[in-house]
């Protein structure tokens, strides 16, 4: 396993880790290859055993104690969701790029599909296909350039991350 500064990227590796999932760290400083290209990178290529391979970027959120009970914040940058697609259309059929969700939560009194404990603290991971987050997407902020999912419409595309697997 990589070593994961950011503790969200770590625990959403230790789960692909943990089902035996082949991934593939993306490192900023390592992308020769597209060396031309204005793009930001996303995290992880995810390879499915029965699906399609994911290009995974990561969202950490914190959602812990009494104010974040329930608050799930769902925004992404426009950079990002534009970018993302770019990524999508370079590599092509058999790629589906995704945002993944990862909430860093108190620990449950009963888990929850798409729980999972690494290192001591508890996340809750959800995966939203960037084509649907893209056609229910909606501004949240014009000088932050932030998009986010309306609340009602994370709760029907949002996926526990094992489902994507």
């Amino acid at each position: 396993m990589a070593d994961r500064k950011v503790h969200y990227e770590a625990a959403f590796e230790a789960l692909l880790r943990h089902h035996g999932i082949p991934c593939v760290a993306v490192d900023e400083a390592k992308r020769a290859v597209f060396a031309n290209a204005k793009l930001k990178s996303f995290d992880f290529v995810v390879y499915s055993k029965s699906r399609f391979n994911l290009l995974a970027d990561i969202k950490g959120r914190q959602m812990r104690g009494k104010s974040g009970a329930g608050s799930f914040q769902t925004w992404a940058t426009r950079q990002d969701v534009d970018d993302l697609l770019q990524w999508e259309q370079v590599f092509g059929e058999g790629f589906r790029a995704v945002l993944v969700f990862v909430y860093w939560i108190d620990p449950p009194l009963v888990p929850e599909k798409g729980m999972f404990q690494h290192e001591g603290r508890w996340y809750w991971m959800f995966a939203v296909e960037l084509q649907e987050y893209r056609q229910f997407m909606r501004q949240r902020s014009a000088k932050w350039e932030t998009v986010a999912l309306p609340i009602a419409d994370f709760r029907s595309l949002a996926r526990p991350m094992e489902d994507m697997l």
